[in-house]
């Protein structure tokens, strides 16, 4: 691969970061703070994309920031992987920054300031994981992040957010300091050398089936904003935050650097074929399988739509963490696929609930009886989002599942095979009732009538993400190469 040295991966993470500044000096004038927030995000997408073909044609970026532990410089390395990641975050950041324009002046949220100068930290650390060239600066990114998004999750701060918090914090900063820390020095001592490469830095170390087993479940568990259970409990707690910040950082951002870091650990820290060798994948799947299955079922009893998305998004995203558990091919590209497909299927589907919210002012499911008719647009792009959660064509969701299904049967894993069908079903039985009461039940008695939809600001963007989520079934095609590079195929 040939790596090109160049500033450009670090102005991609920073440039957000900076944007906080004057985000915060413009505090007296919302309409300069909000330029400034989607200035700094269209600058984020245009160097992300800018470095995307060098990437696609099998090369990569890279800018060393400093050397603090002998032969593991800080490094930010743009790869395949990467890319992926980062293409996914950087545009689906401008998406919500217009939502939140929308949903915050809307209701006239307070701290508008703290909520947009947090958020465009948190974008920043999100680059950071994804760009990032070893474990040591991903590990320092994905800490950056929990800290950074602690005063979303709390925006409201009332009794029960300042307790989701605390929650949420215990869980994230408990798990990667007390596992993930304690792998990561294991791999050094043993290699001193903690790069990502193709094909793991374990291939090299000797380590037994049993250290490797241990290994594992450490940084399995200890990344633990991927959602595994039973380290799950902080997803739906931070529900509390404003939809925006669900919308992005617990359909995007956040849950997805969890599940981004266990399947670079697979990938290209203790790799793929060791862990084959090892029959170790039974470990990943197994508690993947099992978080998909009970998530899906515990998410059919959730009134609250937005906790229903929380456990659906439980459930999604173990599909990426069962796909590197296969260990195969097609099994790991459906896992990384997924995070493309997921992200832009459940943004729309958290877009559609903030404005739901915005609109009628309704939180829960059983309230919602003949809102579709009201709502055409947002009850349409929530469909488009369901269908591609589920897995149906024409939505992208199909195409990861469908390598899913692929890798399962391709590994003589038919009972993952059967988890996947069946978790699919489960996804229709708790999606498609929402559909069906908002637009062929009648509406409450004193209920108002006539087209209502939410400010324009909300309602463009979840229109775009839901068109992205059927273009995605269409033209798939940068998502699979990038995939198919980043597993060295």
């Amino acid at each position: 691969m040939s790596i090109q040295t160049s500033i450009w991966p670090l102005l991609a993470v920073l440039v957000s970061l900076l944007g906080a500044i004057p985000i915060m000096l413009s505090d007296r004038t919302p309409n300069l703070r909000e330029s400034w927030t989607l200035l700094a995000a269209l600058i984020k997408v245009a160097i992300v994309i800018s470095l995307l073909p060098h990437v696609l044609n099998g090369g990569g970026w890279e800018f060393v920031i400093a050397e603090v532990v002998p032969g593991v410089p800080l490094v930010l390395r743009v790869d395949a992987m990467g890319m992926f990641f980062a293409l996914v975050a950087s545009i689906l950041w401008f998406f919500t920054s217009l939502y939140s324009i929308g949903y915050m002046r809307t209701l006239n949220e307070h701290a508008q300031t703290r909520y947009f100068a947090s958020f465009a930290v948190a974008i920043s650390a999100t680059l950071g994981v994804a760009f990032a060239g070893n474990l040591l600066t991903m590990y320092l990114f994905y800490e950056l992040l929990s800290l950074s998004t602690y005063p979303l999750v709390t925006h409201e701060q009332n009794a029960e957010s300042r307790k989701s918090g605390r929650k949420y914090l215990t869980y994230i900063l408990g798990t990667s300091i007390g596992l993930a820390l304690p792998a990561m020095l294991i791999v050094y001592s043993l290699t001193g050398n903690l790069d990502f490469q193709v094909g793991g830095v374990m291939a090299e170390s000797g380590a037994s089936p049993e250290l490797l087993a241990l290994l594992l479940v450490l940084f399995l568990f200890g990344f633990a904003k991927s959602g595994v259970m039973p380290f799950h409990g902080w997803l739906p707690a931070a529900m509390v935050a404003p939809t925006p910040v669900s919308s992005f950082l617990h359909g995007v951002a956040v849950v997805k650097a969890g599940a981004f870091s266990i399947l670079r650990i697979i990938f290209h820290i203790l790799g793929p074929e060791q862990l084959q060798q090892a029959n170790l994948g039974w470990i990943v799947c197994t508690v993947a399988a099992t978080t998909i299955l009970v998530a899906s079922l515990v998410a059919l009893t959730q009134d609250n739509l937005k906790r229903r998305l929380a456990y659906s998004t439980i459930g999604q995203l173990s599909y990426m963490v069962l796909g590197a558990g296969m260990l195969t091919a097609v099994g790991m590209t459906g896992g990384l696929l997924h995070i493309a497909m997921h992200a832009f299927g459940k943004i729309t589907l958290f877009f559609c609930a903030g404005a739901i919210y915005v609109a009628a002012g309704k939180k829960y499911i059983s309230q919602m009886d003949g809102l579709g008719r009201r709502m055409p647009i947002t009850y349409l792009a929530f469909f488009l989002g369901s269908l591609s959660i589920i897995g149906m064509p024409p939505l992208g969701g199909f195409i990861s599942k469908w390598n899913l299904a692929i890798g399962a049967v391709e590994s003589g894993q038919l009972i993952l095979l059967l988890v996947i069908l069946i978790s699919s079903l489960l996804n229709a039985f708790y999606f498609f009732p929402i559909v069906y009461r908002g637009f062929f039940l009648p509406a409450a008695e004193g209920e108002p009538e006539g087209i209502k939809e939410a400010p324009l600001f909300c309602l463009v963007p979840l229109s775009i993400t839901a068109l992205c989520s059927l273009a995605l079934f269409f033209w798939p095609s940068v998502f699979y190469r990038l995939a198919q590079l980043a597993l060295g195929l």
